[in-house]
């Protein structure tokens, strides 16, 4: 099943977190959460992991026109963004709101939805590879 929207690009980590906030905030999402998943895990269970990060983006207007429609809903907000190495790489992913399709059977999400998922799109591709 694929339920994200992602690239791989060759800007750092760290440039790779500030241009996709950045884009965010162009489309409307501000970042409500981060989490530093390799500081998390080093700190709860001392494990090594990737620079790893998720951000929970939201958009206000579209949390609370799906939150109309179904109160369940934020079962699945924010939108989570994620940022991290892979290689010499760095990699960014948004989860792809259609899927929420799969999992809710209400019609009135769709177009919030549909709509979310183009910004998330413009997002990445506007990443440079």
């Amino acid at each position: 099943m694929n339920y994200g929207i992602s690239k791989t690009t060759t800007l750092t980590y760290e440039q790779a977190i500030e241009k996709v906030t950045e884009e965010l905030k162009k489309e409307g999402f501000g970042v409500l959460t981060t989490i530093d998943v390799k500081e998390t895990l080093k700190k709860k269970i001392d494990v090594d992991f990737k620079k790893y990060v998720i951000l929970g983006a939201c958009n206000p207007s579209f949390a609370f026109q799906t939150l109309q429609a179904e109160e369940q809903i934020g079962l699945l907000l924010p939108c989570n963004v994620i940022v991290y190495e892979k290689g010499n790489e760095t990699v960014i992913a948004a989860f792809d709101p259609m899927t929420m399709g799969q999992i809710i059977d209400n019609p009135k999400i769709e177009p919030v939805a549909m709509e979310v998922r183009a910004r998330l799109e413009r997002v990445i591709a506007s990443i440079p590879t």
